[in-house]
This record gives structure tokens, C-alpha cells and sequence, in this order.
């Protein structure tokens, strides 16, 4: 291995105890492979045993943690205890290859596509659509519905337990239903649960604790538990950074092992002020790192991308799009054979990627996302 990447594979101990074998991580992407009752499937499992090798942690594509909550086709579940063999079967195969295991839990809220939940109505904080063409308005949660929630969240944490995972990340990013609920796009509520940015934290802090307290009750050893966010929302209302540096420094108080910052380049700037060129998982870490380990992700395609983030103090970082391309990516630094990674999709390497036929398609076909050649 070329002694500058080094600290990418130094270990690190997480506040719950757990130690991490280095500080990469790969990201949670959504690979619509699993079965439509929502149990992994064996294309799935193998596109995971051939990404776990390397990297100190796997945190899995996200479940839905109620039916409702389901938020794309072929999305894997962790709504009810029937569910435990299938997630057990993930969390062996990514054991097996030498990663801890962490559970992404889920509600998408008003971004569920009607077709895919129950009654074909999706839920979120206010009946307030999406800002893109066709979005369906969803209907306002009752209080009764925010306290089902809320504990359908820890009941997944408690399958995940059970199933043998090392931890969850509570996806709090990407619009989904936790960050809904924290956006003044989506919360119009004049309740507890929504208007000033105060009450507009109470539903993401509820299901921190709620998560807490079923780790306190069922782990019998250190788990993880971590939480993704999105530090900004490009529309008006929406989230700035002045919002999310008062939210993680709440979150920060509340004993997590991390906060991971959803962008889509961990050195790009803000995408509400143009002029704003400061990293935004940076700004996180210089409010809070010291309480709370920060991951960043976004863009960090090479190891040196990799090694530039950490050189920020940013102690763990995340990839995506990386290990896509190449399931390698990790092994292949720590042999010294960095300069073999892929570095482009080539459309005849489905089988020797070993990707799920369905994520194919849209890596494929998605322009501008990840550089494909024939």
C-alpha cells in the first residue's frame, strides 16, 4: 500500500464502542433487487457480498419501517417480525466478508409512489405535494399516525437486533419523511409538531429517542446508531444550513456514533447561495465534530478525494457511486493497485459488477449520473 493512504485505514471506535477496521464506509443506494413481499433476494445478497470485502461498514440500502412507508419497487422490509430471516440473511452475507452491518430504517412519507403502499395514499407532516410535475398531495398525519411512526421505527430497530445487525441509520435525508417533517416546505402544522424550527425538530428528536430506548432495552452488546441528513433544500421554504446547524446541535446531545451528511460533493458548496463555496459537511463537523463523529460522502471518487476529506478532520467517509463501479475499490488501495480502479461503467460489465438487473437499467440509462461507455 502507498504509505499516504494510511489513515484511510487506520481503525476508529464509535462513542457506542464498536470499532470500525477502517474509516470507509459504503453508502446506503437504493438497488430495487428484492422481492415484491419485501424479502432480499439472492441477486441482492450477492451484489452486497461483492461490495463488503473491504470496507469497515456496509449500511444497507434503506427498509420501509411500515407498509405505507415504502418508497420504491423491489424495496426490501422491516415492517413486521416475519421479516427477521430475510434481514438476518443480509446482515450474515455482509458478516461474512468481514464489515460490520448497519440497517438503514425508512419512511419515505409524501415522496411513496401511490402504487407501491396500501391505499395508494401517501402521508407526511402537511398536505403539501412535492415541487415536481404529478407528485400526489399526501394527507396531514394524525397524532395517532405520528405515534405509530414513530414506534413502527423502533420496532424495526428491534428486528434489526434480532437479525444480528451492528446497528441502524435513521435516514433523516433526501426528503424523506424525518426531513419532511423538519423542512418548512412540507410542515405547516400549528401543533406540537411543526411551526417554529423548535417544534419542527420534535418529530426527528421523538424518533431518535424512541430508537434509544429499544437499543437500551434489546442490544446485548454495543450497537451503532446513526443518522443521515441532508444539510439544505434548494426550494423556498425550505431547509438552510442555519436550520441544520441548530438541529445537529441538538442531535449532538443525544449520544449518537455519527452523522452523516447526504451532498452531492463532500467539498461543494451551498446550492441556495451560489457565493456560499464552503463544504457543507465541513461547516457540520466545525460546529459539532467534537461531540459527534461526522461521515461525509459525495463525489469522493479516488483515494486521494478520499485522503482530502479525512485531512479535513472529518474522521469517516462514504462511498456510492465508487463501488459501483468498482467493488474493489478499497482492496485495491490497500494492495497498492489504486491505479487499476475503474473509473468509468462499462455496459458489458453487469455479471463481473455483479449488479442487480433492475439497478442496472437505471445506472445505464440515467444520463449524467455515472460515467457509462459501451
Amino acid at each position: 500500500m502507498n504509505p499516504k493512504y494510511k489513515p484511510l485505514f487506520d481503525t476508529f471506535t464509535l462513542p457506542s464502542g464498536v470499532t470500525l477496521k477502517n474509516r470507509i464506509t459504503m453508502a446506503p443506494m437504493t438497488n430495487f433487487a428484492s422481492h415484491e413481499n419485501g424479502e432480499v433476494s439472492d441477486q441482492e445478497l450477492a451484489y452486497y457480498r461483492e461490495r463488503s470485502g473491504g470496507v469497515g461498514a456496509v449500511i444497507t440500502a434503506c427498509v420501509y419501517v411500515t407498509p405505507d412507508g415504502k418508497g420504491f419497487v423491489n424495496e426490501f422490509g422491516a415492517d413486521k417480525d416475519e421479516m427477521i430471516p430475510s434481514l438476518r440473511r443480509l446482515a450474515d452475507t455482509i458478516h461474512q466478508e468481514g464489515a460490520k452491518a448497519i440497517l438503514q430504517i425508512y419512511h419515505g412519507g409524501r415522496s411513496c409512489p401511490p402504487d407501491q403502499i396500501p391505499d395508494g395514499q401517501p402521508i407526511s407532516a402537511s398536505a403539501v405535494a412535492e415541487e415536481k410535475e404529478g407528485a400526489p398531495v399526501p394527507r396531514e398525519m394524525t397524532t395517532d399516525d405520528i405515534h405509530r411512526v414513530i414506534r413502527a421505527y423502533g420496532e424495526a430497530t428491534r428486528r434489526a437486533i434480532e437479525a444480528g445487525y451492528d446497528g441502524v441509520e435513521l435516514h433523516g435525508a433526501n426528503g424523506y419523511l424525518v426531513q419532511q417533517f423538519f423542512s418548512p416546505h412540507s410542515n405547516l402544522r400549528t401543533d406540537e409538531w411543526g411551526g417554529s424550527l423548535e417544534k419542527r425538530m420534535t418529530f426527528p428528536l421523538a424518533v431518535v429517542h424512541e430508537v434509544k430506548k429499544v437499543i437500551a432495552a434489546h442490544a446485548k452488546q454495543p450497537f451503532i446508531f446513526g443518522y443521515r441528513l441532508s444539510p439544505e433544500e434548494g426550494h423556498t421554504p425550505g431547509i438552510t444550513v442555519d436550520d441544520t446547524l441548530v438541529l445537529v446541535d441538538r442531535l449532538a446531545d443525544e449520544g449518537l456514533d455519527y452523522l452523516h451528511i447526504s451532498v452531492n460533493h463532500f467539498f461543494g458548496g451551498s446550492f441556495r447561495d451560489r457565493s456560499d463555496e464552503r463544504s457543507r459537511t465541513v461547516l457540520i463537523h466545525e460546529k459539532v465534530g467534537n461531540r459527534v463523529p461526522i461521515m461525509g460522502v459525495g463525489s469522493l471518487n479516488t483515494p486521494d478525494d478520499a485522503l482530502a476529506a479525512l485531512e479535513t478532520g472529518v474522521p469517516l467517509v462514504s462511498l456510492g457511486r465508487p463501488l459501483l463501479m468498482e467493488p474493489q475499490w478499497v482492496q485495491k488501495v490497500q494492495h497498492g493497485t489504486e491505479d487499476t480502479i475503474r473509473k468509468t461503467l462499462s455496459k458489458q460489465a453487469q455479471q463481473e459488477l455483479v449488479i442487480p438487473d433492475y439497478l442496472w437499467g437505471a445506472l445505464t440509462t440515467m444520463p449524467g449520473w455515472m460515467p457509462v461507455t459501451d
